[in-house]
């Protein structure tokens, strides 16, 4: 495989950095002081940072723990866990410390306390919480995009499905589960949050997870840009030639049998944009207003008339193994 230009590797270190930068706005700004945890070594790290009193920086603990994982990565799974695993998880540790003012002789930042922040957590908490993940879930989403993570249950994950073929899927939930109950019973003991009550911030955990999760597949994949149609109808013959020059769109025909009504004809696949999906439902009303159409989303659409995606080159051990 060709390797990347000089170009292309310092566009990648720059977008890095950029979602590095939205992970740490989103941790370090909304969400330690919101005692909504995420999962994996931050949401430990808040967890610790929550029992000790505050006294050890978030972004220091996700540090000093990610580097054994790091190296426990590099050691089982050998160069897979390149420059880009570190460089992403160094990051975000010194954007969430610098964010909050812990980072020395910059204790002046501290964007937590900004006035815009101060009025979200009083006034309006759950949107505080959905910007957070919104910011954590696009910011992981363009690290893991350009070929990097920010290390943690990935090396977890990663590691466990060489060793003991577990699926990421299955690592991230136990790992996730624990670690957001974990910080809840810290909350709870602790009595941090005397306003909400330890469970009602853990089911918003959750749901944190859920949104930058989704968050993090769109970015990646990006959204359903296409829709496919499957049209069943016995004037198959006209509402093709409509497609086709009215839409123009290309239509295939399969030969086809109903099995309840044994009757035989052709069923047409065409595939359009979502802003085509209107116009071709009213062109096949016009031509038969009993035609059976099924419309599905389509992922992802080679040739002509249609934007080819962005290929993503995932780090080696995030790829699904078939």
């Amino acid at each position: 495989m060709k390797k990347p230009g000089v170009g292309r590797i310092i566009v990648d270190y720059v977008a890095i950095t950029a979602g590095a930068l939205a992970v740490a706005l989103g941790i370090g700004a909304f969400l330690i002081d919101a005692q909504v945890v995420p999962g994996g070594v931050s949401g430990l790290s808040m967890a610790i940072h929550y029992l000790t009193g505050g006294k050890v920086p978030v972004g220091l603990l996700m540090w000093g723990m990610n580097v054994p994982l790091y190296i426990w990565g590099v050691k089982e799974l050998g160069r897979s866990f390149g420059a880009r695993t570190f460089y992403g998880f160094t990051t975000s540790s010194v954007f969430i410390d610098l964010f909050r003012g812990s980072v020395p002789g910059l204790g002046f930042i501290r964007i937590q306390d900004s006035a815009s922040i101060r009025f979200l957590v009083q006034q309006d908490f759950f949107f505080m919480v959905l910007l957070g993940a919104a910011l954590v879930g696009v910011g992981l989403g363009v690290i893991f995009k350009f070929k990097g993570t920010t290390g943690g249950s990935d090396i977890v994950a990663a590691v466990a499905q060489k060793r003991w073929g577990t699926s990421p899927g299955k690592t991230f939930l136990v790992t996730d589960f624990f670690v957001i109950s974990l910080a809840g019973v810290i909350i709870q003991v602790r009595h941090l949050s005397p306003d909400k009550p330890a469970f009602a911030l853990t089911l918003y955990a959750f749901l944190l997870l859920f949104v930058s999760s989704r968050l993090v597949d769109i970015v990646i994949e990006g959204f359903d840009y296409a829709k496919s149609a499957w049209i069943i109808s016995d004037r198959n013959r006209e509402i093709g030639e409509r497609v086709m020059h009215e839409l123009s769109r290309g239509a295939t025909a399969f030969h086809g049998k109903g099995l309840y009504s044994g009757v035989e004809r052709d069923i047409l696949y065409t595939v359009i944009n979502r802003s085509e999906v209107h116009v071709l439902r009213e062109l096949v009303r016009g031509v038969d207003p009993d035609a059976f159409v099924i419309i599905s989303n389509v992922h992802e659409v080679l040739g002509e008339g249609f934007r080819r995606r962005v290929d993503v080159e995932l780090p080696v051990f995030l790829k699904k193994k078939e």
